[in-house]
């Protein structure tokens, strides 16, 4: 049988688990549709658990000067992260392509093969392998490979979890938010404001502005494309009488609260992490966060299963331990997108949890959970010399 894993998905998942296998000394290669990494930073936090993985694998040292906040919220409503059970309580700000590239540029030092312009087409599973058909998009030449295993780390709409039948359960978008970076615009900063028409949110950092709107009652529009710019300056004068449309976009997308996780995350040897095996809506960096803590925790074990030195039933854990928390985290996921974008019919459930965060066991167990120190998974029995704290 191959010692072979493929990793379908080169985003910060998939080059994760790339570089934890390869610790492991599995033989690894990546497939990636995309000819080169985005640098859109979708996710721009990393929370206290994805902080304490990276310390243990001598990480931070590369990240260098992390920003630090100890201010984070619950549905919008202000939450202090001090108190927090870590060193690294607090979120820190990190854009999404800057940990992309530091989990790629470890993988590949490692020895992971990744290779771009790669579209899986087809999934053949038999007794002891999976059989990988792949084309390349240069090229148009198709590729066989041979595997023990393969991971899909293909993200929401994951081609691997529908070639392999995976199911999922949950519900569809009911809301929908517009989101943009745009340079070039002077608008005061806004933190999960409410206004009478909808919800919004505006952060500048280093000339580039993020806003975020959502209308009251408005319904996630089919969309085949990405929204034009056009759309979110309209909306955002509609909820806030502020005109961007002046501005430059860089980056224009929308994104609703659907709630959908894979029932299994193992179909024999065929296995999901991140977004592949659970879709929701990405408030307060649970996405990426969620994503790299299920690679951590199976890179060491899908290893070891390859290896040969696995016990019984430690590859099965995955997906009992990582299951369990992706449902807790969707459910606080789903209270807050009520408080943060429900209507007036929401007010008596913001009302309550304004009085609940004034209790300090209220605000240390949703700070707890909100920075996925309650799952506590991703580290093997014996984790690598942690590299010390990044400058704050």
């Amino acid at each position: 049988m191959s010692g072979r894993v493929i990793v379908v998905g080169a985003g910060p998942v998939g080059l994760a688990l790339a570089g934890e296998l390869r610790v492991g000394g599995a033989e690894v290669t990546v497939l990636e549709r995309l000819a080169a990494p985005t640098t859109e930073s979708r996710a721009t936090t990393l929370d206290a658990r994805t902080m304490e993985l990276l310390d243990e694998r001598g990480l931070l040292a590369t990240l260098g000067t992390v920003p630090r906040e100890s201010r984070g919220h619950f549905g919008g409503l202000p939450l202090d992260l001090d108190g927090q059970p870590s060193p690294f309580a607090g979120q820190w700000k990190v854009p999404q392509a800057r940990v992309e590239a530091l989990l790629g540029d470890r993988a590949r030092a490692l020895g992971a093969d990744v290779r771009r312009e790669h579209e899986v087409r087809a999934l053949h599973r038999t007794e002891d392998g999976v059989t990988v058909d792949a084309v390349g998009l240069g090229s148009g030449r198709k590729v066989r490979l041979t595997a023990a295993y393969v991971v899909g780390c293909d993200g929401e709409e994951s081609t691997v979890a529908a070639l392999a039948g995976f199911e999922f359960h949950g519900r569809d978008a009911r809301r929908e938010l517009l989101r943009c970076d745009v340079r070039g615009v002077d608008i005061p900063d806004r933190r999960f404001q409410r206004l009478p028409g909808g919800f919004a949110v505006a952060a500048t950092r280093e000339g580039l502005t993020r806003v975020m709107v959502h209308e009251y009652g408005r319904t996630p529009a089919p969309r085949t494309t990405a929204p034009g710019f056009d759309e979110v300056v309209e909306a955002w004068a509609r909820v806030t009488g502020e005109d961007i449309g002046a501005g430059t976009p860089v980056w224009v997308n929308a994104f609703g609260d659907v709630s959908r996780q894979a029932t299994r995350y193992r179909r024999g040897r065929v296995l999901l992490a991140g977004d592949a095996a659970h879709r929701h809506l990405p408030v307060g960096g649970q996405a990426i966060n969620l994503g790299l803590q299920d690679a951590f925790d199976l890179g060491w074990k899908l290893a070891a299963e390859v290896a040969g030195t696995a016990p019984d039933g430690l590859l099965d854990s995955y997906h009992e331990e990582r299951h369990r928390a992706g449902h807790r985290a969707m459910a606080i996921i789903d209270a807050q997108a009520h408080i943060m974008l429900g209507g007036p019919e929401f007010d008596p459930l913001r009302s309550l949890f304004r009085e609940l965060l004034d209790h300090r066991a209220v605000r240390e167990l949703l700070a707890s959970r909100l920075g996925g120190l309650d799952a506590g998974a991703g580290s093997p029995p014996e984790p690598a010399e942690p590299a010390g704290t990044p400058n704050r």
